[in-house]
This record gives C-alpha cells, structure tokens and sequence, in this order.
C-alpha cells in the first residue's frame, strides 16, 4: 500500500506516492534522479548517504520515506546556489579534500551540519564530528583543513 508524502527537497517541494519502507537514499537516486547522495555500507555506518532532514544530518540509506512528510531535506545538489559553489563546496576543491570523490557528498553535508550547530569548531570539534564518515582514499586531513578553512572566512551561511 503507498502512502502520500509532501516534502521540501534542496528547496522545491515535492508531492509523492510511495511505498512507506522505501529508503530516501532510493527514493533520491532511482525515483528523482538525484544521484550525489551516494549507496555505501546501507547500514548508515560510512556516511556516504547523508543528506540534511530539517537541518540534522541523517542517514538516507536508513530513513524511510512515511518519516518525511512536512520535512525539509537538502542534499549535495542542494548546497549551490545559482551556479555558485557552497563556500563548503569551493573549500573541498581549493583544498583537495577528495580523491576518488565518493564520499564528498556525504563529507559535505556532515560538514553543513556540524557548521550549523556550531559556527566556529575547533580543530578537534571538526576531526570528532567528521570521524563518522569514512574515506577509502585517507583525505581526512584535507577534509578538516577545508572544513577549517570555511569556519576561518566566517562560515557557512
């Protein structure tokens, strides 16, 4: 049986029918052809799947779509603005803060969320809070410097 669920997604609402169960991770990339939120582990451990659900990151892998309903959910295609890259976005570049690039999406929007609950982490609050995203590739230094970088020019508004 499906259910109806309304939503905001990065900013536009959305109306749909669907299955109660279904995972958002799925409902974004196969249903909505949103495909920066990344499949890793699909048991909400690496973070490739973190999206913003009323501004705490959550895990799209794990969340079923009858929890959305009135919700506000921003993915990576959500963080630019105009065509003009996140302050986030452009400090992962200035900084090489990927290799391979799977887990960006997920390294930024842990980062959007750390910088709203906290506009001026130290170093360590930034390596805590990020620890819970894994990176194949070892950019985790790169990821804090950029992080760091962001909270040094005032933030991520």
């Amino acid at each position: 049986m499906k259910i109806s669920v309304k939503f905001s997604l990065n900013g536009q609402p959305v109306s749909l029918d669907v299955d109660p169960e279904r995972k958002l991770l799925w409902l974004l990339r196969t249903d909505l052809n949103l495909t920066g939120t990344k499949y890793g582990c699909g048991a909400g451990i690496c973070g490739a799947c973190a999206v913003l659900i009323n501004g705490k990151n959550a895990r799209a892998c794990k969340t079923a779509v009858q929890h959305l309903d009135g919700s506000e959910i921003i993915t990576v295609e959500g963080l630019a603005k105009d065509g003009i890259l996140h302050p986030l976005q452009q400090a992962f570049i200035d900084h090489g803060a990927f290799q391979c690039g799977y887990c960006t999406s997920g390294m930024l929007i842990d980062a959007m969320a750390l910088l709203h609950a906290n506009p001026n982490p130290s170093r360590q609050e930034i390596i805590q809070h990020m620890e819970h995203n894994l990176c194949r590739c070892g950019a985790h230094n790169r990821i804090a410097d950029a992080i760091e970088s962001v909270v040094r020019n005032g933030g991520a508004s």
